[in-house]
C-alpha cells in the first residue's frame, strides 16, 4: 500500500500542470474567438439569413438589428482594407524558390524560429550571426550560417558578397539582432552603450545601405523592422534598449517614406514587428503585472505573424499581444493618469527584478536556455 501511495503521489506530482488553465485565459484569446464568431462579417450574416429561413418578416426588430451589425461588421472590414491598400499598397508576388532570405540574430530566440521554418520549406536562407553553428546542425536545418557582427559595416559587406556567390542576390531582410544590458543609466559604461547602439540601431543601417541596393536592381523585396513595445515607453534600466529600439522607429517611418518616393522601389515591402514581452530567456525572470490584459508572448506566434505576412508580400505592423496595438494612445492620456498606469503596470520596476546588471544578446539566448 505504501508503494502505491508513492507512485501515486509522483504520478500526480509528473502530470500537474505547470500553471493553472485560467493563466491561458487572456484579453488576446477572448478577441480572437470574437474575431471569428460574433465580430466576423460573414458569421454576422448567418444571423439574418438564419431569420429569414424562419419567414422571418424584414419588418421584424430582430431582423432589422441583425441586418444592421452585419452591415456594419462588413463596412468597417472594407474601409480596414482600403485603407491598408492606400498606406501600403498591393501585396507583391513572392515565390520562395526565387527569393533570398537572410535573418540576422538568427542562431537562436526569435530569429531562429523564423530561419528554421523557411529552411524546412527549402528556402533559400542566410543567418548572420555572431554565434557559430556546427556544419551538421547547419545541413540538417536547410540553413547556410555566416558568422558576422552586424553592427560592423565591413563584416556585413563582406557577408552580402559571400551571400550573393552561394545563394544569391537577398531579397528578404529580417533585421532581428538585438541585445540588452538591463542596468540603471548612471551603471552604464561608456562601452556599453555604445555597443547597445551598435547591434540594435546602427546595423540595421548597415543591413539596409548593403542589401536594399540588390532589392532596388531586383525589383523585389521586403524588409522587416523588429523593434518593441517599449520602444514606445521607455523603462527604468533600459534607457540604451529602449531608446535603441525607439530609433528604429523612426528608421522604419524614414526608410517607408523614402521607398514611396523611389520609382524602383514599387515592389519592395516594409514590415514593422513590436512585440511585448517575449517567453525567452533574455527577459525570463521579468514578470508581467497582469497575465490577462499583458501575456508574455511566445516567440512562435510573433514568427507566425511574421512568416504569414512575408508570404503574403505584404507591408504593415505586427504588434502583440493586444495592449501593444493600442500602447500609443497612452501618450494622449493626462500625464497623472499616465503615471497611474506606468505604476499598475509595474514596467519600470520590472527589470530590478529581472536581468539587471547582466548584458543579454539574442545570440545568447540558446546559451541559456
Amino acid at each position: 500500500m505504501t508503494t502505491a501511495r508513492v507512485i501515486s503521489s509522483s504520478t500526480s506530482t509528473a502530470l500537474k500542470p505547470e500553471k493553472s488553465w485560467h493563466h491561458h485565459l487572456t484579453i488576446d484569446l477572448f478577441l480572437t474567438v470574437l474575431n471569428r464568431t460574433f465580430l466576423h462579417p460573414f458569421v454576422a450574416w448567418m444571423l439574418p439569413l438564419s431569420l429569414r429561413a424562419q419567414a422571418t418578416p424584414y419588418t421584424h426588430t430582430a431582423m432589422q438589428a441583425t441586418i444592421a451589425w452585419a452591415s456594419l461588421l462588413t463596412l468597417i472590414y472594407i474601409l480596414g482594407l482600403i485603407s491598408d491598400r492606400i498606406a501600403y499598397g498591393a501585396a507583391r508576388e513572392v515565390d520562395l524558390s526565387d527569393e533570398v532570405i537572410v535573418v540576422t540574430g538568427g542562431a537562436s530566440g526569435l530569429g531562429a524560429l523564423i530561419a528554421d521554418v523557411y529552411g524546412m520549406r527549402g528556402a533559400n536562407v542566410a543567418v548572420v550571426d555572431v554565434r557559430n553553428v556546427e556544419e551538421d546542425e547547419a545541413e540538417e536545418k536547410g540553413i547556410v550560417y555566416y558568422e558576422c557582427d552586424v553592427g560592423d559595416r565591413k563584416q556585413v559587406e563582406e557577408v552580402r558578397k559571400k551571400i550573393e556567390e552561394d545563394l544569391g542576390t537577398p531579397t528578404i531582410l529580417i533585421n532581428n539582432a538585438g541585445i540588452v544590458n538591463g542596468k540603471p543609466l548612471l551603471d552604464l559604461s561608456p562601452e556599453e552603450i555604445e555597443r547597445t547602439f551598435r547591434v540594435n540601431t546602427l546595423s540595421h543601417f548597415h543591413t539596409l545601405q548593403t542589401f536594399l541596393p540588390g532589392m532596388l536592381a531586383s525589383d523585389r523585396g521586403t524588409i522587416v523592422t523588429i523593434s518593441s513595445v517599449l520602444a514606445r515607453l521607455g523603462a527604468a534600466n533600459l534607457s540604451d534598449y529602449t531608446a535603441s529600439k525607439a530609433a528604429l522607429l523612426a528608421l522604419h517611418s524614414s526608410l517607408r517614406a523614402e521607398l514611396a518616393r523611389n520609382p524602383q522601389a514599387q515592389n519592395i515591402r516594409t514590415i514593422l514587428c513590436t512585440p511585448g514581452q517575449l517567453s525567452t530567456p533574455m527577459f525570463a525572470r521579468v514578470k508581467t503585472p497582469s497575465s490577462f490584459f499583458a501575456p508574455v508572448v511566445a516567440p512562435v506566434d510573433v514568427a507566425k505573424e511574421i512568416i504569414k505576412m512575408v508570404d503574403r508580400g505584404e507591408s504593415g505592423e505586427i504588434a502583440v499581444p493586444l495592449y501593444a496595438r493600442w500602447i500609443g494612445w497612452l501618450g494622449v492620456l493626462p500625464v497623472g493618469v499616465q503615471s497611474i498606469v506606468r505604476v499598475w503596470s509595474g514596467v519600470d520596476a520590472a527589470m530590478a527584478n529581472g536581468i539587471m546588471g547582466k548584458t543579454m544578446t539574442t545570440e545568447e539566448d540558446e546559451k541559456t536556455s
